[in-house]
């Protein structure tokens, strides 16, 4: 289960409709070994795309540099779906390389009558992907 505070998920659905058209893409950081979410740090999605996403190579470099410094590690990882519902594409699933973290997908499109987005969480490993509850609250 994804534990994460009611202003994280504000911060990220915000990034998400912000960015649309576009999708937006970040990582929530915390104490490493801790797999609590604590600091939100939005990312470039490098691709400018509505269907796909791509860190910058030299900002994921600062960013992983930056967490080492701090004794972080990436909790959630996320981005939004455009068009689509909110669940891993055969693309993200394939760019999906931290075990630990969460997946969190936005998408900000109303297709479904659930509202004007998803938000969801996935662990991915080895290519399986397996959702999980998401629990918002202080």
């Amino acid at each position: 289960m994804l534990t994460i505070s009611q202003a994280l998920y504000d911060q990220i659905v915000a990034h998400a409709r912000a960015d649309h058209p576009d999708e937006a893409c970040g990582v929530v950081a915390g104490p490493a070994g801790s797999g609590r979410p604590e600091r939100f740090i939005p990312m470039l999605n490098a691709a400018r795309s509505p269907t796909f996403y791509e860190f910058d190579s030299s900002d994921l470099l600062k960013l992983y540099r930056d967490m080492d410094d701090r004794d972080e590690e990436p909790v959630v990882i996320y981005h939004s779906h455009t068009a689509t519902e909110a669940y891993p594409s055969r693309t993200d699933i394939s760019y999906a390389n931290e075990p630990g973290a969460h997946y969190v997908l936005v998408s900000t499109a109303d297709k479904d009558d659930a509202g004007p987005f998803q938000f969801r969480s996935f662990r991915i490993v080895d290519g399986v992907i397996t959702e999980e509850e998401v629990k918002v609250g202080e």
